[in-house]
């Protein structure tokens, strides 16, 4: 088979086509014909040798931990009913995902419904479940207001659908007039180009006598520090990401405890562990969910498709903010 590899922890030039042995599956596991691999940001730290969430792995490595497409093999003690299922997983902390075939456990799948392709599963499976996830750290009503940082991203993308389903008024922020016009047609009731000078005003102004409840921030920096400011008393700051390129971006509240208190507003990192332990430690229950919103139609993920092979132009993409939606490649 094909599949994506890294030799040695770098660039995304790092990341090369190669012919591997077909993976066969274990006791307990499926093989999955891959449709389509999930790219995160993650990913593109561990290409770098950065650590996180995810241990670092021996190298080589295929990247990779979301795939979807159809069983074609099944190992010891599992039924031979799953062969020719569409099935969609999150590999876990067993990377594997950019090729044309992956191995995981059978109690990972979940059935893609009639209405999603499998790039769009993908994209459930990670980016819908981190998003039911943050969603667990506030309450939406027709009374929020809510500020989505990097609106026309994958989770940015579902939060404003989210949010607009319950009645809730939304701002989302965009860098560039494609990603604004992609906001506005993804129903928020106000989009906005961060890039652009005083746009923090171009909110006032739409709010009027009104003050945000919510900041959905996954850029962090300058960008979070004005959003903040647009919070009225008791709003939530919530962080699940930090794009940004401001050291303060990365995984802390932006503002002091004393500064927050003097603000009246929370600020705090709702992915990682403080996700899982919201959760349960239940994520398939997240996926669960996630997947019963596409499956309903309420939520729709915005992807952007790349060439399995060009899976180091997909994670330069991403690395520079290039990229709408989930970013899927595939083989």
């Amino acid at each position: 088979m094909h599949a994506i590899r890294l030799h040695a922890f770098g660039p995304a030039e790092n990341l090369r086509y190669e012919t591997v042995p077909d993976p066969a599956p274990k006791p307990g596991q499926v093989r999955i014909t891959v449709a389509a691999a999930g790219v995160h940001l993650i990913d593109t730290a561990i290409r770098k040798g950065q650590p996180g969430p995810f241990p670092l792995p021996e190298l080589p490595t295929v990247p990779g931990r979301e795939v979807a497409g159809t069983v074609d093999a099944v190992g010891a003690d599992v039924d031979p009913s799953w062969i020719g299922k569409r099935v969609v997983a999150h590999l876990g902390m067993v990377p594997g995902g950019y090729a044309e075939l992956a191995v995981t456990e059978v109690a990972r799948l979940h059935e893609i419904p009639a209405n999603l392709d499998a790039a769009e599963a993908v994209a459930m499976i990670g980016t819908g479940r981190t998003t039911l996830g943050v969603l667990q750290f506030t309450e939406l009503s027709r009374d929020s207001i809510a500020i989505v940082t990097a609106a026309a991203g994958g989770i940015g993308t579902l939060l404003v659908q989210y949010a607009k389903n319950v009645g809730a008024t939304v701002i989302g922020l965009a860098g560039g007039p494609a990603k604004v016009a992609l906001v506005q047609q993804n129903g928020a009731d106000l989009a906005v180009d961060y890039r652009q000078p005083g746009w923090t005003q171009q909110v006032r102004d739409f709010l009027g006598d009104r003050t945000a409840t919510v900041l959905f921030d996954s850029v962090g920096g300058e960008i979070a520090y004005a959003g903040i400011d647009l919070l009225g008393k008791g709003g939530q700051h919530l962080i699940y990401g930090g794009s940004g390129t401001d050291p303060k971006a990365v995984g802390t509240p932006t503002y002091s405890a004393d500064e927050l208190a003097a603000r009246g507003v929370t600020s705090e990192l709702v992915v990682g562990q403080a996700m899982i332990q919201r959760a349960g430690g239940d994520l398939r229950g997240l996926e669960d969910r996630a997947m019963a919103e596409a499956t309903a139609g309420r939520l729709r993920p915005a992807v952007q498709r790349f060439p399995l092979a060009e899976a180091a132009t997909a994670h330069h993409a991403l690395e520079t903010r290039g990229t709408t939606g989930k970013v899927v490649l595939i083989p």
